[in-house]
């Protein structure tokens, strides 16, 4: 076991010190001239299919490796009335912060860099939570304000509050149909991000539609129905910190009600199937919407929008045609791909008989899908594009908040130079894949009988990935539209 673990350490040393010489190593050359963007260290042609190459050979070094491990580390635990008490403390702050986006929103200034609601919606709540999920799990069963409201009504009641069960055929569909409309539609396609007033709005409304639907379906709508919990929830898998109380379903089972937390590797909960078959379009749609979010701002996407809208004669609904028609083809490229791996793995279990064997492989996939089993795969290429793409937009959004209480703006990246930025950003984006890789490599040996089956029904889900390392890297080179 030692023996094993440590040729899968040094492997992916291998894959990891690939990523960051392709990053660090070379010098500052003239590529490409960027507006806004920084420039690359290395040719971008280069760059991207060094990348590509990473990956790919990330996979074929995982080929020899006879175990997978998977790790999870008690680090500390803590008393439940200390959890709970700061738990109680940051429920109850963010409700605040919460109540002050709706005031500052409707009545406060019109400027969004002026305004409370614009500032702190977007970026620290939208995006930080979600950075903050991929440090220590999600933490939105605390902090969700519209769950704070339901959860003192149940208190007043004496019991859980709902007129009826959640029903089974939803799923997690309207949880996707939130992510669509709010994220990839209203957060990267309208000005709402920069109206404090449509900002209140909106989040006034999604409030009151989630305890509506509270109401109605009781605590089980808040895990399936509500977008941002979906999002931090599989955001969460990545962490590779966990926090949770045991007992709640996401705690190790420990006993005495303690917090936990642990150290885990980041593809352990990656390699673990999503719970619903609305799950897996929900994370293919993480991947694609944070793509295709670089992509707006770039001026090739003006060019794009601009020639479909005078081409059809239509008005600036084009933008959501064009992610829409985007997203129909990514879900389609997924479950293609899935379809092809499990061909190859179903090929294999016949031929091989399906039993579990020495060569490192394992059995019949049992109950689960393909579709559920890989969805999670992805989560590190969305992690890695997140924390790629916004983590300089909410330190720099979380250094302008002095100013709401009559201090001064602190400029909270002084220290990051250029090129150091923009290697962070590859490193980053290339870290997400590799992971991506680990986690997909576990997977196939759980449905195909050996290694070497494995590997063949692995190489479409590499190409797949490929893929997505070079659009992904691609997205971040391209220049900023003013």
């Amino acid at each position: 076991m030692r023996v094993r673990r440590h040729v899968f350490a040094s492997a992916l040393r291998r894959a990891l010190f690939t990523v960051l010489a392709f990053c660090l190593v070379a010098r500052p050359v003239a590529a490409h001239q960027f507006s806004s963007r920084f420039d690359s260290p290395i040719p971008v042609t280069a760059l991207l299919v060094g990348a590509g190459a990473t990956v790919a050979c990330t996979a074929l070094l995982l080929a020899r490796v006879g175990e997978i491990p998977a790790p999870e580390r008690r680090l500390f635990t803590v008393a439940s009335s200390t959890g709970d008490a700061v738990a109680a403390v940051a429920r109850a702050g963010f409700f605040v912060l919460f109540l002050l986006v709706l005031v500052d929103g409707l009545t406060g200034p019109r400027a969004a860099a002026a305004n409370f609601a614009t500032q702190f919606t977007w970026a620290l709540w939208l995006k930080g939570v979600a950075l903050l999920s991929l440090l220590v799990g999600s933490p939105w069963r605390v902090l969700s304000p519209w769950r704070t409201l339901y959860e003192g009504l149940c208190r007043l009641e004496g019991e859980e509050v709902r007129l009826r069960p959640y029903p089974s055929v939803l799923g997690h569909w309207p949880a996707l149909v939130g992510f669509v409309l709010l994220v990839g539609v209203v957060e990267n396609l309208t000005r709402v991000p920069a109206l404090p007033r449509a900002t209140a709005v909106v989040v006034a409304g999604y409030a009151l539609s989630m305890l509506a639907g509270g109401l109605l379906f009781g605590r089980e709508w808040f895990e399936r129905g509500d977008a941002l919990a979906v999002l931090y929830d599989l955001l969460g898998r990545v962490a590779p910190v966990r926090v949770a109380r045991d007992g709640d379903g996401r705690g190790t089972e420990t006993g005495g009600g303690r917090w936990v937390v642990s150290a885990r590797a980041p593809w352990r909960a990656c390699a673990t199937p999503v719970p619903t078959r609305t799950t897996a379009p929900f994370v293919v749609a993480m991947v694609y919407t944070v793509t295709f979010d670089g992509f707006v701002e770039s001026p090739l996407y003006r060019s794009l929008f601009f020639g479909v809208r005078e081409s059809l004669g239509v008005g600036a609904s084009v933008s959501v045609v064009l992610y829409e028609v985007g997203l129909v083809g990514f879900l389609l490229a997924y479950l293609g791909v899935v379809a092809l791996v499990e061909r190859v793995a179903s090929r294999g279990r016949e031929r091989v008989g399906g039993e579990p064997n020495a060569d490192g492989g394992g059995t019949s996939p049992g109950e689960e899908t393909a579709t559920l089993a890989f969805a999670a795969t992805l989560l590190p290429i969305a992690a890695g594009y997140e924390v790629a793409h916004n983590l300089t937009y909410v330190v720099t959004t979380l250094g302008r908040l002095p100013r709401f209480l009559g201090g001064e703006s602190v400029d909270l990246l002084f220290w990051l130079s250029v090129p150091a930025f923009w290697s962070l950003q590859v490193a980053l984006v290339l870290l997400g894949h590799v992971v991506a890789v680990v986690a997909a490599e576990a997977v196939t040996r759980r449905r195909t009988p050996t290694r070497r089956w494995a590997l063949r029904s692995h190489a479409p889900l590499v190409g797949l990935m490929v893929g997505y390392t070079v659009l992904s890297l691609w997205v971040v080179s391209l220049p900023v539209a003013n």
